[in-house]
């Protein structure tokens, strides 16, 4: 008996196969939205996160061909060294977007596909939107339907095979080509927990560079003539058995392939920190301004708590006073002080000077924990609950629903418009105001562009 054809092939067949007329709609929206939101968090991060400088000192100095470009730094470098720099920039503030079980790849993705795109050059909007679109929807589909066991970074571990489909589809690779480019990022697929969830890295701010350029390697192996692996995904020692110990559903993964593009249901972070915090921010603002407090009023914050929260949360002294930008950002008690004092978050909250307010510290000196296993982490996260107790006796214990960006209060072109100029306002080198205008504009009409890239000219 003949067992079926790897996964990566029929994943491979998709990227390479789909066109844009059959996009949904709501699939074509959302590639066009993360387009325009990665590129706004890129511009952001490039002002606000110094990690990222010693980056863009190492692309700069290594030289080579003057191919693609590299976000609010500006300079032409190599497509390898743009996916590695625009990658490093995508996620470092914790503000791209993500799936709504967590985790992130349009960070990956978008660095990925306009490297090979200027590299390519003459590459359309619509073929653009289509490898976004399809890259979003391979990392669903791997994502939901695998048994992760936390240990392993899954917006490393499995971006790079969504950004490796997506980069290759640009570079007009067969189905076969972009399944030998699929097993060649192999190689490039990787990342712990520890990185994630201990303290002190910047790599955890910094990881989707890695998976990016590994893409835009991959793809260039692969038209070089470079062989995968037949059998990435399902052979026994594959990414499946490697990676999550077997545990993995094939039918769902198969399920309405080619027709319903899970990459529809992403969401847009209003907020510039780790999603996973969000609900117990917004039950904090929501109890505040309800009630009219300020952080003079408040005796106790309680912080209920699953397991992935937890791993926010300890150790808790360290977490209320984060050291670090990285760790502020995955820093729960820290996050839900800032929300109480602030009654919302921007990203000039993440400064040296805001690590050490003195409001947010005495907020977060306030903040215990309450553990919870009924909001332990499984596919999708439950809502974070918060309780205050006021000086004067009162109490309130709430669930945070209506996250902004999340499935029940979604982000809106004009919303994601306003984020744009916020993140462009603080570029390393500002954009004119007319510049960001057009981008705004030209990624909302995207699919009309005879060249995706001037989108990122439009920023220089």
């Amino acid at each position: 008996m003949t067992a079926p054809r790897d996964l990566v092939h029929a994943f491979a067949e998709h990227a390479a196969s789909i066109p844009y007329a059959a996009l949904p709609e709501a699939a074509r929206e959302a590639a066009k939205k993360s387009i325009l939101d990665t590129l706004g968090v890129m511009l952001a991060a490039s002002g606000l996160e110094p990690a990222v400088r010693g980056v863009i000192e190492i692309v700069q100095q290594g030289g080579g061909a003057p191919e693609c470009s590299v976000l609010a730094f500006g300079g032409r470098v190599p497509a390898l060294m743009a996916a590695l720099a625009n990658g490093a920039l995508a996620h470092c503030l914790d503000y791209d977007d993500q799936t709504p079980w967590g985790q992130h790849c349009a960070s990956t993705i978008v660095p990925a596909v306009f490297a090979m795109a200027e590299q390519q050059g003459g590459v359309t909007g619509q073929e653009l939107i289509t490898a976004v679109a399809v890259g979003q929807d391979i990392f669903a589909r791997l994502r939901c339907n695998v048994g992760w066991k936390k240990d392993w970074n899954l917006s490393t571990v499995l971006a790079v095979y969504a950004a490796t489909a997506a980069a290759g589809r640009v570079a007009g690779l067969s189905a076969v080509q972009i399944g030998h480019a699929m097993g060649i990022a192999s190689m490039g697929s990787s990342g712990i927990m520890e990185m994630v969830a201990g303290r002190g890295s910047d790599l955890r701010g910094l990881y989707a560079g890695f998976s990016a350029k590994g893409a835009v390697l991959a793809v260039s192996m692969a038209r070089k003539g470079v062989t995968g692996i037949d059998q990435l995904f399902e052979g026994r020692y594959g990414v499946f058995a490697s990676y999550f110990g077997g545990e993995y559903d094939r039918a769902a993964m198969l399920s309405g392939l080619g027709v319903a593009l899970l990459g529809s249901g992403t969401l847009y972070k209003r907020w510039p920190c780790v999603g996973t915090a969000h609900s117990h921010m917004k039950a904090a603002i929501d109890i505040v301004t309800a009630y009219d407090l300020c952080a003079d009023d408040i005796a106790e914050i309680k912080l209920h708590v699953g397991d992935y929260h937890n791993l926010m949360c300890q150790p808790l002294a360290e977490r209320r006073a984060p050291a670090t930008l990285a760790d502020a950002k995955f820093s729960l008690p820290f996050l839900v002080a800032i929300a109480t004092v602030r009654r919302g978050m921007s990203v000039t909250d993440f400064t040296q000077t805001g690590l050490h307010d003195p409001a947010i510290l005495d907020a977060g000196r306030k903040i215990s924990l309450v553990a919870d296993s009924a909001l332990d982490w499984k596919l999708e996260l439950p809502p974070g609950r918060v309780e205050i107790r006021a000086k004067d006796g009162r109490n309130w214990l709430l669930e945070g629903h209506g996250v902004p960006g999340n499935a029940d209060n979604p982000m809106s072109w004009d919303d994601l418009a306003a984020k744009f100029r916020e993140c462009a306002a603080v570029s390393v080198n500002p954009v004119s105001p007319s510049g960001v205008e057009r981008a705004v504009a030209l990624a909302r009409i995207l699919e009309t562009r005879s060249d995706a890239t001037d989108l990122i000219r439009s920023l220089g």
